[in-house]
């Protein structure tokens, strides 16, 4: 029996890859110390932070060492799956000890909230009306660097020799330059761009400036955490529900159509298929949720206007914000907000779903296929679609892919609605928790508390986890581990 050198010293360069990683886990932990500036009474917090951060920078730079000073750092086949769901484990791993060293949750709660922050979920299961302040950011700071992801992170912050296949495992797709770093950098600006002006403009329309900051980066991360328990609705303000709307929107749209954005590239950018069907989707759901369902409800159609487009917005974006409680809406009006939580956001940007690209393709699809049976049988016909890079031709390998990961989005939603029916909640109730955890969306019709059953909070944990990793990394991940565990030992004949 001999051991099979190669898988060895490929899961050197993997160990070495999340070593790198975690040592930017463990600076991120260090972040939400800076509120004490601010908040210096709750310096009696900082060693639940500093403690865990400190682990992860050890066992970082430990791990570094094994690709250190190597130039060719060549990953064998999908074991860049590997890296990015190892690397997500530690992070919402390490994310939770705060949380379980100041005593505030158990290990179940402590890690659905870290997941749940990583994610851009914004389920939540603590009070935020006695957490401190520094846990608060900590939650805001996950969202940011969820939303754009670690990998991205990385490349932004070192260089473009780490990985492009590290990149589009996490489920990036739009790389802006040929240079991959570069790239990284203004993804990473336009990102901070964004947050920063979110949080002028709430603080400019009465919003305190620690809010300012946890809904901007909420907001733009269509991550949804807020330091209120009636989320937006607290400020009962037009204003701020919509800056807030605005955020959502660009949150939820793809990095590479802000880069056309910015340059003035404004045809191109509403050529983009799925920000027509974004535009399109909203146009048609928000009218008729206000007028055939929230009529009667609000006092006038203008307020039944208004909150409709907010939490339809919020649910498409899969954002998570809210202005209402859902207790008084008709079942309709909810199964339109599910409709759209399992829609979901924009391809590459940092929302969750099944992806606006994905659907309006299948729309498309679908027109193409209709089409085609009033053209002549021999007409050659090329089918494509706007995106940010430019005019796309669809073949049948594209529908394909788009079809599969349909089907295995829905069989995985309908396995976690049966789990939440089966410990007794609704079936209205469970399909709308449900489509919002696995579409990172995070609003909650109640079913997510700090009384839920564990197993139900840890099937809400899987289902963000595969929302946001979009399946297919975490299912070959899997697979390519044990591959390898069962062949890292060869037996001589």
């Amino acid at each position: 029996m001999q051991f099979n050198r190669k898988i060895i010293d490929s899961y050197k360069i993997t160990l070495g890859y999340i070593g790198i990683l975690t040592m930017i886990i463990g600076g991120m932990l260090l972040l939400p110390l800076l509120v004490l500036v601010a908040y210096p009474d709750e310096l009696r917090y900082a060693i639940n932070f500093i403690i865990p951060a400190a682990i992860a920078l050890l066992i970082g730079y430990l791990l570094s060492f094994l690709i250190r000073g190597e130039k060719n750092h060549k990953l064998t086949l999908r074991q860049d799956t590997v890296i990015v769901v190892s690397v997500w484990l530690m992070a919402t791993f390490f994310s939770a000890l705060p949380f379980m060293l100041s005593g505030q949750l158990n290990f179940t709660q402590a890690y659905f909230e870290a997941v749940s922050g990583w994610t851009t979920t914004g389920l939540s299961v603590v009070d935020v009306t006695v957490t401190p302040k520094v846990y608060l950011l900590h939650r805001s700071i996950m969202q940011f660097f969820g939303g754009v992801g670690l990998v991205l992170v990385m490349l932004s912050a070192l260089s473009g020799t780490y990985g492009m296949r590290l990149y589009n495992a996490e489920g990036h797709s739009d790389k802006l330059l040929p240079n991959l770093a570069k790239s990284a950098r203004i993804i990473m600006s336009i990102y901070a761009g964004y947050v920063l002006a979110g949080v002028i403009l709430y603080v400019t329309f009465g919003m305190p400036w620690f809010d300012a900051i946890n809904h901007s980066i909420g907001a733009l991360s269509t991550g949804g955490f807020s330091t209120q328990t009636d989320s937006i609705g607290a400020y009962k303000s037009f204003p701020i529900e919509l800056i807030t709307i605005i955020l959502m929107l660009l949150g939820t749209i793809n990095f590479a159509a802000h880069l056309l954005l910015i340059k003035g590239k404004f045809r191109n950018f509403f050529r983009v298929g799925e920000i027509r069907f974004m535009f399109a989707f909203l146009g048609f759901s928000i009218p008729i949720a206000a007028f055939v369902s929230l009529n009667g409800i609000y006092g006038s159609v203008s307020e039944g206007f208004r909150i409709s487009a907010f939490q339809l917005v919020s649910a498409l974006t899969t954002t998570g914000f809210s202005t209402v409680t859902y207790n008084s809406w008709s079942p309709f009006s909810i199964f339109i907000m599910i409709i759209a939580m399992l829609i979901g956001g924009g391809t590459g940007s940092t929302a969750g779903g099944i992806k606006q690209n994905r659907i309006y393709l299948m729309v498309k699809a679908f027109y193409w296929n209709l089409k085609r049976k009033f053209l002549p049988e021999h007409l050659v016909h090329e089918d494509f679609i706007y995106r940010p890079e430019g005019k796309v031709y669809i073949d049948q390998k594209h529908l394909t892919e788009v079809y599969n990961f349909t089907f295995i989005y829905m069989v995985l939603f309908f396995l976690g609605v049966s789990v939440l029916v089966a410990y007794g909640y609704s079936l209205q109730d469970s399909l709308f928790e449900f489509a919002s955890s696995l579409g990172t969306v995070g609003l909650s019709v109640g079913v997510t508390l700090p009384t839920t059953p564990s197993v139900v909070l840890w099937t809400e944990i899987v289902g963000m986890l595969f929302g946001r990793l979009e399946i297919y990394v975490i299912l070959i991940a899997v697979i390519k581990f044990f591959k390898d565990a069962k062949s890292i030992v060869v037996t001589e004949k």
